[in-house]
């Protein structure tokens, strides 16, 4: 693996406007997309779901690395350590949202996976691309942050070349923590070195250059598998239910009392009754159910296994 200088994160400097990235897989031409501004609407749209498709199995191809990253995650978090993706632009945007998905999906605590965006929140709803450039704000997001060795920092550039991003991730490894970086193109293109890297080759944009696209759904898809892979190895799921899901609306209360009947075969009245007594938490009411327990003992059950519903039944 090359050393960062060999690739210009030092000597040359990855913010330098004079810096020709065309030979990056994500800046080429994709040949079928050629005549693009001649397609009638339904050619354009048979042509994304041709090339969308192409995401997919590109993700496939890193499944080592994406199981390795969640092995990662879960352990750091088990032992006190959290997670936090960052990224400028697009990839950015994509980490926050999934960051902000995990607390009412799994009833998580906000700070234990958190997404750092270029240029804050504000750059959530407006393009501030030139900040991607300062390699120093990087490093200060993960100085601010307390980032220590318990933690996880993991980058995501689709070109693989974004200074605020490297600049996050060598501050973290200096501090100890596990780093892990997603980018689009292959190691001889961009070699760098991480501790995990994960490279779904995508291949050349419909529109030249235009990362929000391919790319942009292999982060969706790499960060859907990550943050759902890791919250079933910490134990908020059974079988395929959401059982810490947070009960905040309708919606959510009608799932909740949907996968208490389920599972439990009660009645709906019986179901949202358990789930009162409960205090309104899935997993509890399960656990109440099954063990014939009130909530303070099945409380304790769960605190004894690390909140494994499977664990403590068994």
């Amino acid at each position: 693996m090359a050393s960062e200088s060999a690739v210009g994160l030092q000597d040359n400097g990855l913010g330098s406007q004079n810096r020709d990235r065309g030979y990056l897989l994500t800046e080429q031409a994709n040949p079928h997309s050629q005549n693009l501004d001649r397609l009638s609407p339904l050619e354009i749209v048979e042509l994304f779901n041709q090339e969308d498709l192409k995401a997919v199995e590109a993700v496939g191809k890193e499944k080592e690395a994406i199981a390795q990253a969640i092995t990662v995650i879960a352990e750091a978090i088990t032992n006190g350590g959290r997670l936090f993706y960052i990224g400028a632009g697009t990839s950015g945007r994509l980490s926050v949202l999934d960051a902000a998905e995990c607390p009412p999906t799994f009833c998580s605590d906000p700070e234990l996976i958190q997404g750092i965006l270029a240029g804050g929140m504000n750059a959530m709803v407006r393009s501030s691309e030139a900040l991607e450039d300062r390699e120093d704000d990087g490093a200060a997001a993960i100085q601010e942050r307390n980032i220590s060795d318990r933690d996880v920092v993991f980058g995501i550039t689709a070109g693989g070349t974004t200074p605020y991003v490297h600049g996050a991730l060598k501050e973290a490894k200096q501090r100890g923590a596990k780093t892990i970086f997603f980018c689009c193109v292959p190691a001889e293109q961009f070699p760098i070195q991480y501790d995990i890297e994960i490279r779904p080759l995508v291949g050349a944009e419909i529109l030249a250059g235009s990362t929000r696209l391919k790319a942009g759904t292999a982060t969706k898809l790499v960060l859907n598998t990550i943050s759902t892979g890791v919250m079933v190895q910490l134990g908020k799921v059974y079988g395929n239910r959401m059982i810490d899901v947070s009960v905040t609306n309708s919606k959510l209360e009608d799932r909740a009392i949907r996968i208490i009947r389920d599972l439990t075969s009660l009645s709906r009245a019986e179901a949202a009754e358990l789930l009162e007594r409960s205090g309104r938490s899935v997993k509890l009411a399960l656990l109440m159910h099954w063990k014939g327990v009130d909530a303070s003992i099945a409380t304790q059950m769960l605190q004894a296994t690390n909140g494994h519903l499977g664990q403590a039944i068994a």
